[in-house]
Formats: structure tokens, sequence, C-alpha cells
């Protein structure tokens, strides 16, 4: 009996995935990970409900419950990232990261050395495929659940090594399984906060680890000053709310349009369609195909936020990692964002921009 070691989130994706392996047959383990070690502004511990929630389901499905604390590996791998990136005034995603350092890495390697897994699993809305020649990961099969984009800097040997359960299913399939079931997980809402940390106002959080410098807002295209920003980190590209600055002319809103690290000013324009807001393509240095992919140039498909639709474009190989040239010009293109390519259904991989390119 092959044995699987699911990541139990404390949710109903995690919950009804460890379900159906144990249906099908498998040797299931559920296991809770540990990443962040710290209260919230109300004083609450960010995991302790999770944990109840994980272990009460393994309870009800009679299967073996672990916790294991990766709250180094954590901090180590994927925070002091996203604060760097922040402190760059770079638009990071640490949730891309946190797969592929924690939950694909750390966690499988604990799974397979002390808990002698044959795979690990989650509750991810994707699908794999593994031949002898390719090994591919697929979009989940609910278009407004999938996650392969946060899944985009695994490699062929995680992706080999993992079941993805509810990938070919939809939300509320897994929800009525779980009801039926009797899962104290069955209706608990979707965590949309950021991986393993949660939801909480985020300029308060980056407070906490950031200092904040205030700074002009200036019109990039008349080069006056129209505001006060409260800190460059709490600002990316293409922003409009919360900008602090009333509309002037004739009312079209403000967009945050650049950032100039050095002299601490926020640029913005007005409009969404004014042309410095839009961007032909960008280049990368760090890119991360999921199985080997030969060529020198390849058309396909680009996403640069999680629930965008996709944009067609060419992607160039360099000496040092790819340029990506959109078909039509894009707006909301910032450093530190993870762009992710497609082919179809399938996830070919992802890169970290770099640069913008505009003509």
């Amino acid at each position: 009996m092959k044995r699987v070691i699911v990541g139990m989130s404390g949710g109903v994706d995690s919950s009804v995935a460890a379900y159906l392996l144990q249906k099908q047959g498998y040797d299931v383990i559920g296991v809770f990970m540990k990443n962040w070690d710290e209260t919230d502004e109300n004083g609450v511990c960010t995991t302790q409900d999770d944990y109840q929630d994980a272990k009460s389901v393994c309870l009800k499905l009679g299967i073996p419950f672990y916790s294991v604390n990766f709250v180094k590996e954590y901090w180590d791998n994927v925070f002091t990232y996203f604060l760097r990136e922040y402190k760059n005034g770079r638009t990071p995603n640490p949730d891309v990261l946190c797969n592929s350092e924690i939950k694909f890495k750390s966690f499988l390697e604990y799974a397979q050395k002390n808990l002698g897994a044959d795979y690990i699993a989650t509750g991810h809305y994707v699908r794999n495929e593994v031949t002898a020649d390719h090994v591919k990961l697929l979009k989940g099969l609910d278009p407004k659940k999938d996650q392969s984009y946060f899944l985009s800097f695994l490699n062929a040997g995680q992706v080999e090594k993992a079941l993805f359960p509810i990938g070919a299913m939809q939300k509320a399939q897994v929800r009525e399984i779980a009801a039926q079931l009797g899962l104290r997980t069955a209706s608990k809402k979707d965590s949309m906060g950021i991986c393993f940390i949660g939801e909480r106002n985020f300029k308060q959080f980056l407070q906490n680890y950031l200092p904040a410098q205030k700074g002009d807002i200036v019109d990039m295209d008349t080069m006056k000053k129209v505001g006060e920003h409260t800190g460059l980190m709490y600002y990316t590209i293409a922003q409009r709310r919360g900008l602090g600055i009333g509309s002037t002319g004739e009312g079209d809103r403000w967009y945050v349009s650049d950032k100039d690290l050095q002299n601490n000013v926020l640029y913005v324009v007005q409009g969404a369609e004014n042309p410095k807001l839009f961007t032909d393509g960008f280049t990368s240095d760090d890119i991360h195909f999921i199985d080997q992919t030969d060529f020198d140039e390849m058309r396909c498909t680009v996403k640069y936020r999680y629930q965008q639709t996709e944009k067609h474009c060419l992607l160039r190989r360099t000496n040092r990692g790819v340029e990506v040239y959109f078909d039509e010009k894009q707006s909301g293109v910032a450093p530190g964002q993870v762009g992710v390519f497609y082919k179809g259904e399938e996830c070919l991989g992802g890169a970290i921009i770099d640069y913008v390119l505009k003509s």
C-alpha cells in the first residue's frame, strides 16, 4: 500500500483531499505545518484554530495526525526574501516561494525521511501528468480556483512526488463532500492572506519589520507635487486606491506609474489609459521551468497576477534568462511580480520580473 502524507492546512480543501486518498486505498497520514510563530494584532495565535480544525478532521477520518515546525525554514527562505523585496520597492509574491521552498521541499523531505512517504498531497486546485518523457503541471478544472500560478516554481521531481486529489473538481463539490462527511471545515471560508501568515492589516504588518519614510507624490506628466506618500513599500504599480489624493481636471483617477527609491518619490498619472502605465514586456534573470524546456523563442501565454486573464506573448531566451514581449501592451507590470507561462492547460513555469520593457 502506497503511503501519502497530506499537508493538512485546517481548510476544507486539504480535508477532502485526505478523505479522497483514503477512499482510493492509500495509507494516509495528516500533517499540519507550523510556519509562523506569532500572534496577530488582536493577540490571537494565527495558527491555533487551523491546527485544531486539521486535528479534528484527521480524528474524524481515523487517520494519524502529526505537526511539524518549519518556522525557521519559512523565515530564512521565504520571509526574509519577502521583506528584502519590499525594502527594494518591488512587489513580491511570497506564496509562490512558500510552495517551492516549504510545502514541496521542506515538507516533502520531512515526509520522505521521517514518515516513509511515497507521495505528499495537498488541497491545491491543480493536476499533474507524469510520463516517462515529461512531467506536466496542469490547471485545476475549476477556473475560478485554479492555483497553478502559485505552483509555477516547482520542479519536475516535486510535481512527480505530489498528488492533487481535488484538482479535477469544482469548489462546490468539495464543500458538498465535506458537509456530507460532517467535517467541521465544510463551511470554513477560504484563507485570503499571505501564505502561513494569514489575513492582516498589511500596512500595520509591514511596519513591524520595515521603517517607513514619507515622501512626495509627483505627477509624472507635469512633474508637480500632488501629495505625500507614507512609504514607497506600501504602493505598487497601477495602484489606484489609498493614494490620498483627490481627482483634478476632468476627474480622472490617479494611478501609481513608477517609484524612485533613491529620491523617495512616488510617481502617479491620471487615467487608466495613460501611456505611462503600459509596458511592452519584461525581463527576468530568475526563471524556473517545471520540466526541461528547450527553446530560443516560444509563443505562449503569461499572467503576472493570480486572478488575471492570460496574455499572449513571445518568450525569448537570453544569456541571463528570458525576455517576454506582449502581443498587446499591458498595464500594472511591476518588478518583483511573478510572471507565469502557459501552453494551453499546461503551466510551463514562472519568472520573477526584474525590469519592465517600455518603448
